[in-house]
């Protein structure tokens, strides 16, 4: 007994005695963060002091220091007004289906991928499908408009193989429109999410297939019982940690996409604060709207990292 309380008392004095070391030895390496630190402070944390025109009036003439202090009016006018809860409603059925379909398709891509047994015909594929990871929606919206108008190839394609009547109106039509957003946003993403689960696929023991084979197990009866349990895991973090963006809809996306026409079925959040602020003029109320996604967002990102702490033992501190 009093060897294992002598043993730990030791345990706990390397620890604290490597603590010590380690916040006094590499000041190099705190020296190197320094530039990334005062940059995210100019840019992310200075303006966050426009927060104050949510509960202004503001005038653009009288400044934030001169502008009349108005309480939570423009909060209470958010909550009352109809189309607030439509672009909410909006956002989180964007963010919520490109959250699912980018973790179930890269998942089932991911392990069918791992099956390939050509190394450089995987590698290939593995290359051609997060391309598009890598090109803006600026490119990929022009891309789009052009394949997607009602004389595109696509609307073509449909008409001569399948006889349409009529040419579908995939960036005119609410259901359609928001049909396109999901399904080219998971095609822009799912080749680079891949990689998360090709890195845990590639962390799997060998010797657990060894020991499978000998005992008669075949590809389909190793991923039933192997492979899909040694990646849900890791499929359990991204989906945590995925619940953070729930009121992030993609701005970039929509905005090259969208039009008046289909603002009710396709404006989200960060759509309607860019046209209420800055096209409009109404800081305030602008304010107000991003300041109300801001804190659900960041309750979000606190919850989501307690739940990968608890459930998978994920953390970053």
């Amino acid at each position: 007994m009093e060897n294992k309380l002598s043993l730990n008392t030791n345990l706990k004095a390397i620890r604290k005695s490597e603590k010590r070391k380690g916040y006094k030895i590499p000041w190099t390496l705190h020296l190197m963060v320094l530039p990334a630190v005062l940059f995210v402070f100019v840019f992310s944390y200075l303006p966050m002091s426009g927060i104050i025109m949510a509960f202004q009036d503001y005038k653009a003439n009288l400044g934030i220091t001169g502008s009349p202090w108005v309480g939570l009016k423009h909060f209470r006018y958010m909550f009352e007004n109809d189309y607030f809860v439509k672009i909410i409603w909006n956002t989180v059925l964007f963010a919520c289906s490109k959250v699912v379909l980018n973790l179930i398709i890269p998942f089932t891509f991911a392990l069918l991928l791992n099956e390939v047994r050509n190394m450089g015909f995987k590698r290939s594929i593995q290359t051609l499908v997060y391309l598009p990871h890598f090109l803006s929606w600026v490119i990929l919206s022009g891309i789009l408009i052009d394949l997607l108008s009602q004389t595109g190839i696509v609307n073509q394609f449909l008409m001569s193989v399948f006889g349409l009547d009529k040419p579908i109106f995939f960036l005119g039509d609410g259901t359609w429109f928001r049909l396109t957003i999901i399904f080219s946003d998971v095609w822009k993403e799912f080749g680079f999410n891949t990689i998360i689960f090709l890195a845990a696929l590639a962390g799997i023991n060998p010797a657990l297939y060894e020991a499978a084979e000998v005992d008669g197990a075949g590809r389909f009866k190793q991923t039933l019982h192997i492979t899909i349990p040694s990646l849900v895991p890791m499929l359990i973090v991204v989906a945590t940690l995925a619940l953070g963006n729930v009121l992030n809809a993609n701005f970039d996306q929509v905005f090259n996409l969208y039009s008046p026409m289909i603002y009710q079925q396709g404006d989200i959040i960060d759509t309607f604060v860019y046209r209420e602020g800055l096209l409009s003029g109404q800081f305030s109320f602008a304010t107000a709207v991003s300041l109300f996604k801001s804190v659900i967002s960041l309750t979000l990102i606190v919850i989501s990292y307690r739940l990968a702490f608890k459930v998978a033992g994920y953390r970053i501190f």
